[in-house]
């Protein structure tokens, strides 16, 4: 199966102050859309095995979108999720972002030991999604839950699926609840984990 990739979206914020302290490093958001048409409406499918199959190329190059966004910048953070047009099914978009679609992500930022945090949901064009996003390679760096507020204003349509991944370079500015950190993350041989 090849997925139809009707139109793609980089959303790119940057943010330098917060609480009006402004940060040294800025941190810059990046979400990736690509909206793709649903080849599962018409009546339940048992098997999305090819659907989970077809995310590999899908993932490729909604990577390579998030690499030119990011602009030389590193990845902190990440989250994924999808939006289902009203004649699919939930499940569809969870067949689009299983590991499968995320190998070419991980590979991109270099590391990406930790789950993914995701949203998936059924609904119209311009519906809200709460992408929630979480430390690349452990899940208890607290300064790293975050996410990404997603409006998408032309879809997806009834037979369509939204597929999104949001990055961070950094943190949330002025993070300061203790935990885990980025650098005792980073100075840890590959493979540890807390």
């Amino acid at each position: 199966m090849q997925l139809t990739i009707r139109r793609t979206c980089v959303i790119i914020g940057d943010k330098n102050e917060e609480a009006g302290r402004v940060s040294p490093v800025p941190q810059r958001k990046v979400a990736v859309v690509a909206i793709v048409k649903n080849p599962y409406l018409g009546g339940y499918v048992d098997d999305l095995s090819e659907l989970v199959s077809a995310s590999v190329p899908l993932g490729e190059t909604m990577a390579e979108l998030a690499r030119e966004a990011l602009g030389g910048r590193g990845v902190q953070s990440y989250g994924k999720g999808g939006i289902v047009g009203l004649s699919g099914e939930q499940e569809h978009a969870n067949a689009l972002l299983t590991t499968a679609f995320a190998t070419p992500f991980r590979s991109m930022i270099g590391g990406g030991e930790a789950w993914i945090s995701s949203m998936t949901k059924v609904a119209a064009p311009g519906a809200l999604i709460d992408i929630p996003m979480n430390h690349k390679d452990d899940v208890y760096v607290r300064s790293h839950y975050d996410g990404m507020s997603l409006v998408l204003p032309d879809g997806p349509m009834p037979d369509e699926i939204a597929v999104i991944f949001c990055m961070a370079s950094i943190g949330r500015l002025n993070a300061r609840v203790g935990g885990l950190t980025h650098e005792e993350v980073a100075a840890r041989p590959k493979g540890a984990q807390a």
